[in-house]
Formats: structure tokens, C-alpha cells, sequence
């Protein structure tokens, strides 16, 4: 099986394609076609538009390797803030991700092209994917959905409301939750326990309140991390 670390050159190499793919427009099988480019023999044609956009696959991320280089769109690569990289997407998108194995969510702005690597769909910043808690792994299956074009105004019918709710545990030993979500009614209101069932093993998710956005939850974030939680925000199922 092939390591993490050797994942993560084999995608540095392709990123560095990206990087010489100009030179590469002069190849004698011709320039792609105006607004396209092509890395590694492969020919992307971005979309023009991110409106009601929604894929679901495998994510990955990008770190220390690339901090402070240029990204697609010519800004300088921050591994700390919310980007990532995509490879249709406009510049600019703004794309809401979910870990499907956690139900962890993170926003962030597409500025760069990639993942260049077979059934990868987003590569994110250091930032996203501790969020989302992949940076151990390296990689987890998300669903990637566009909640604003690149001019910053939400696509018709999308936006970055919720419902959301502050998820604070999940756990298969249901007493284990029972006892998380007596220590929390005795703060909180809105306390409630979600059963998931992930095919191999059924979760249950201690979570608090019900919010439209994820400004209206940081309150209720600061207060649960105040009283020593860790918890974060998801989408309300």
C-alpha cells in the first residue's frame, strides 16, 4: 500500500506539472482550447460557472511543501488559510466541504488547480484539513458543494446557511454518549444525541443547539470550548 508521505509526492509532482503548463502549450499535440489547460496529457476544460455545483469523492491536502509558492490564481500559498484547490471550479468559488466519515464542515476558496491524481476531487490547505480532521490520514471522502461564485455572491438557491449544530462527540458505546450529553443539558439546552450508522459501526453524535449559519453558532462554540469541549460545527442531518 502506498504511504502518505509517498501519496504527497506523487501529488507535489503533478502540482509542479501544473506549474510548467504553459510550456507545455507548445507541445506538437497543440494548445488546448482557449480557457483549458492540461497537465500530465489530460486536457481540463474549467466551468464558467459554479451554480448548484455538488461532487463527493476523495479529499486531500497540501501543506509545508508548498507554503509561501504561487498558486493558480497568483496568490501566494498560505497552508493556515481556508483554500484549497480544485480542478474545474472557477477561481474564486467559494466551495462548503463535509468529511463524510465525521460530519466535520469547513468553507473555503478555491485558488488553485489540482489534485492531479486519480479519484482525488479537492486538495485543501493544512487550515481545512485539520478542520475537518483528515491531516492524520491524508486523505477522507467529502462532499464538495459551491455556496459562492468567485465575485463572492451566493449561486441561485445556495448559501452558507444551515441548519448547523455544534457537535461535541461520537462514540459507539451509547452509555459513553449518555453521559456526555447529562454533563452538557446542565449548561445547554438543545442537547441532543444522532445516530449514525457509518455500515461497520453506529455512531452516536452528542451535539448542541440548532443554528441557521455558522456565524450564529460561535457563541455556542465559544462557550462549549470555554468549558473545556472540542467541539465544531456541522451540518444539521
Amino acid at each position: 500500500m502506498t504511504s502518505t508521505n509517498g501519496r504527497r509526492r506523487e501529488a507535489g509532482r503533478l502540482r509542479a506539472a501544473w506549474a510548467l503548463v504553459l510550456l507545455a502549450f507548445a507541445s506538437c499535440a497543440g494548445p488546448p482550447p482557449r480557457g483549458s489547460y492540461r497537465v500530465d496529457g489530460r486536457t481540463y476544460t474549467p466551468l464558467t460557472r459554479a451554480d448548484g455545483y455538488v461532487e463527493t469523492g476523495v479529499a486531500s491536502w497540501y501543506g509545508s511543501d508548498f507554503h509561501g509558492k504561487l498558486t493558480s490564481n497568483g496568490e501566494v500559498y498560505d497552508m493556515y488559510a481556508h483554500t484549497c484547490a480544485h480542478k474545474l471550479l472557477p477561481l474564486g468559488t467559494q466551495v462548503r466541504v463535509t468529511n463524510l466519515d465525521n460530519g466535520r464542515v469547513a468553507v473555503a476558496r478555491v485558488n488553485d488547480r489540482g489534485p492531479f491524481v486519480d479519484g482525488r476531487v479537492v486538495d485543501l490547505s493544512y487550515t481545512m484539513a485539520n478542520e475537518l480532521g483528515l491531516v492524520g490520514s491524508g486523505v477522507a471522502r467529502v462532499r464538495v458543494e459551491a455556496v459562492a461564485g468567485p465575485g463572492g455572491l451566493p449561486p441561485p438557491g445556495r448559501s452558507l446557511e444551515g441548519p448547523f449544530t455544534c457537535q461535541v462527540g461520537a462514540f459507539t458505546v451509547p452509555s459513553r454518549a449518555e453521559d456526555l450529553a447529562k454533563r452538557l443539558r446542565e449548561e445547554f439546552s438543545g442537547v441532543s444525541i444522532v445516530l449514525y450508522d457509518r455500515g461497520d459501526a453506529v455512531f452516536r453524535r452528542v451535539r448542541v443547539g440548532t443554528f441557521r449559519s455558522p456565524g450564529d453558532a460561535q457563541t455556542c462554540l465559544s462557550d462549549l470550548r470555554t468549558r473545556g469541549f472540542d467541539p465544531f460545527l456541522v451540518r444539521r442531518d
